[in-house]
């Protein structure tokens, strides 16, 4: 499959011939279909309601309207079948393919010695049509192909509900980004705009990494990327600008009345030539096709180049040699100028057609300079000069953000994606770093409530880094993570930090609050138990977005799913009063477990190896540390997972969400859904994991959801449960396999391979 080509469509509804190839097709206007491959199929074949299956009786490259008349290509609705490039080789032919490729060592190594080339795509295609099999014997190794693959046919299988996106022109890059997605495209990234009141720049142009000075006019649709644009410049719509660079002194051009204006639908872009000190300006209309010649209707800036020669008065033995065999085409036109930059740019306006008021001097002055056609501009592009000068561009832009962000900003910018792009200066990017870092002093002073502490100290680790300071970056992480526990504990309910710290810190029991167990010291024993089964869940999309800090500031989403594994629900935790004080906990996965005499020990910070932290950070969420029954009797807690740790289906989290479940259980006190996903959020920041609220979401609410948070004090949580129908439920416990890829000392292959079964909106995932 080529890479200027996006085709959208259901391929799982595909149902392709055995033992054969078989190319996708989607029925293309004429104009579109004329810039591309197409298929000429048999006009029998087996038709449903989204595709139609035939044998291909032709391939055609490009085609002209004879061409394809000739050829029997139009469709009856007027269309023809567009070849998208995406083949499919089943049974026999792919058994032929797969032996061709293990011989093929041989086949290269006579290609290279011939100095000749094959088309990987165009001529194994033809092997498998007999129609080309006459042409591809003249081709390099077309024998050889069509002896290995030629006993197979090719079919087409066209996709009618097939969206096929192809990069391939200009024009379309630019009908893709204006079309009926728009919205979705990003119009302004690593740039410097004016204000509106000193420019005109349309809200749908799109200007990336770029730097735009007052007085400039940018026009509706319109792409200018890597570019540097002085006043005085105006670009049309629908126009492409790139690797542009207007130097700032115009040597008065604007105070002359010249104004360079790019015409609407134009494309004006700079190359960097190998042993030439400048840049030349090239141009062209933005549907000028640089191969189509003279006589077969070849334009340059969108007028044919009849009109150009005779308004300009240039002879076509100016542009090319007339010795030459080839045919005359913008490709081949000595027609790009060598001058100084204000030159080149005078004469660019002028055979565009803007200038006829100067042409007496600009047609000597064009006579006389070196030129270069466009084929020559593509042999000598000193393409390392280019692209270090894009590079020092992107710098000195990404540098200018990160200042305004720093000294104007909330520090809401991504430092350490600017910083990549400041470094691509490799000495002087660091010292860039370093004077950003010196603005960072006076960050700590401001309100926390606008800019939280947690953002203010990630800048400066992100810049340490850049700046190489990685010792004192590392240090400075523990102040992140620290503050995104402080910010996270605050936005789970009003006063909740307050309540971690107090808790986390008490020595006594004189600040125990009531639960279930009212009382002191002398009361009589209350046995209890309470055990939690949860699944563990698949994510779908939209995982991080729940994740500190970034779901305390801004709207998160995820779509996911909750499965047990061989119908059970895996995860778990069973919690029970005891006659003697104190809390044990229990690792049934381990066979770990520890006692803990006086629960008002349990304190932050817990030791990274610490094994029971989970269970610790759970009483502490919870205040179960400060209950006052744990005077007359204790607890013993066992969990369990039944997975490996570390599957990525969110065991940990989910393990929290049961202990933080069972433990407000067991002192009667709400349990809900939403208050323990809350209390698992604080629970992960106290543990260091850094975790977000998907995981425990995932576990605790069966079936598929979706799931919205939305910043503020308390964060709140919306679960949208998703009615999946019948069908889907049947093929995803059918289709569906979980497969643990990694090794954990304590299983063995265990769990290797899991089949799914689903608990979609099944409330037996937990018992009391």
């Amino acid at each position: 499959m080529t890479g200027d080509v996006l085709p959208c469509f259901d391929a799982s509804t595909m149902v392709l011939p055995e033992d054969t190839s078989c190319i996708i097709t989607v029925p293309i206007t004429l104009d579109i279909a004329s810039n591309h491959g197409v298929i000429v199929a048999s006009k029998t074949g087996i038709l449903n309601k989204t595709s139609y299956v035939s044998l291909v009786e032709n391939l055609l490259q490009k085609p002209t309207m004879e061409e394809l008349v000739k050829n029997q290509a139009i469709l009856d609705d007027g269309r023809t079948l567009l070849d998208t490039g995406i083949i499919a080789v089943r049974g026999k032919a792919w058994v032929e393919l797969v032996r061709l490729a293990c011989s093929s060592q041989s086949m290269i190594a006579d290609l290279l010695k011939s100095k000749k080339e094959m088309s990987l795509y165009e001529d194994l295609v033809a092997a498998w049509v007999l129609a080309k099999h006459e042409w591809l014997r003249l081709r390099p190794l077309g024998e050889e192909l069509i002896n290995r693959l030629g006993k197979q046919k090719m079919y087409s299988y066209c996709a009618y509900d097939l969206l096929f996106l192809h990069f391939g022109t200009s024009s379309e890059v630019l009908d893709h980004l204006s079309g009926a997605d728009s919205g979705l495209v990003g119009r302004r990234h690593l740039c410097s705009v004016p204000a509106t009141t000193v420019s005109d720049i349309a809200a749908s142009a799109i200007v990336i990494s770029s730097k735009i000075a007052p007085s400039v006019s940018i026009g509706d649709d319109s792409i200018v990327y890597d570019s540097s644009i002085s006043g005085g410049i105006q670009i049309g719509s629908q126009s492409i600008v790139v690797g542009v660079n207007v130097p700032g002194d115009s040597n008065g051009i604007e105070d002359n009345g010249f104004r360079f204006i790019l015409p609407d639908r134009h494309c004006l872009w700079e190359v960097p030539l190998v042993g030439c000190t400048g840049r030349v300006i090239v141009y062209c209309g933005l549907h000028d096709n640089p191969k189509d010649s003279l006589s077969r209707n070849g334009t340059f800036c969108g007028k044919p180049w009849d009109k150009v020669l005779h308004d300009l008065g240039i002879q076509e033995g100016d542009l090319w040699s007339t010795t030459s065999t080839h045919e005359k085409c913008l490709w081949n036109a000595k027609i790009f100028p060598i001058l100084s930059y204000f030159e080149m740019l005078s004469l660019a306006a002028w055979l565009m057609g803007l200038n006829d008021r100067k042409t007496k001097s600009l047609l000597p002055l064009w006579k006389s300079s070196q030129r270069v056609s466009l084929e020559e501009l593509h042999r000598s592009i000193d393409f390392p000069h280019m692209c270090i000068g894009s590079s020092n561009h992107q710098a000195d832009l990404a540098a200018g953000i990160a200042k305004a962000c720093i000294n104007y900003g909330l520090l809401g910018r991504n430092l350490s994606q600017l910083c990549e792009d400041i470094l691509q200066k490799d000495v002087s990017g660091v010292k860039i770093c370093k004077d950003l870092l010196d603005l960072c002093s006076n960050l700590q002073g401001q309100n926390s409530k606008i800019l939280p502490k947690s953002r203010a100290y990630q800048v400066q680790v992100d810049l340490l880094q850049a700046c190489r300071e990685e010792k004192m970056a590392c240090e400075l992480e523990h102040k992140v993570w620290a503050a995104v526990a402080d910010e996270t504990a605050a936005a789970v309910r009003y006063g909740f930090r307050e309540h971690v710290l107090e808790s986390s810190n008490s020595t006594s029991a004189s600040a125990c609050q009531s639960s279930a167990f009212d009382g002191c010291v002398d009361q009589s024993f209350q046995h209890r138990d309470v055990r939690i089964e949860l699944p563990v869940r698949v994510d779908f999309v939209g995982g991080w977005s729940d994740t500190p800090p970034w779901s305390l500031e801004r709207a998160g989403c995820v779509l996911n799913m909750s499965i047990k594994l061989d119908d059970c629900a895996p995860v778990g935790t069973s919690i029970s009063t005891t006659e003697q004080t104190g809390i044990e906990i229990n690792d049934d996965d381990t066979m770990n477990k520890v006692y803990i005499e006086d629960p008002t020990s349990i304190a932050t910070p817990f030791n990274s190896n610490d094994p029971f932290r989970l269970v610790k950070s759970a009483l502490l969420v919870t205040g179960v540390t400060r209950d006052k029954f744990l005077l007359s009797m204790g607890l013993q807690i066992h969990t369990w997972t039944g997975v490996p740790r570390g599957t990525g289906l969110g065991t940990s989290s989910i393990l929290a969400a049961a202990v933080v479940k069972g433990l407000l259980k067991i002192t009667n006190r709400d349990d809900s859904n939403e208050i323990v996903a809350r209390l698992v959020l604080v629970l992960e920041q106290l543990m260091g994991t850094g975790g977000g609220w998907q995981d425990q979401i995932g576990g605790l609410y069966p079936g598929i959801k979706f799931t919205e948070s939305f910043p503020g004090v308390p964060l709140k949580l919306q679960v949208i449960p998703l009615m999946a129908s019948p069908q889907l439920i049947s093929d995803l416990q059918q289709r569906l396999l979980v497969v643990f890829t990694g090794q954990v000392s304590y299983f063995s292959l265990l769990f290797l391979f899991q089949k799914c079964s689903l608990s979609v909106f099944d409330d037996s995932c937990w018992s009391k």
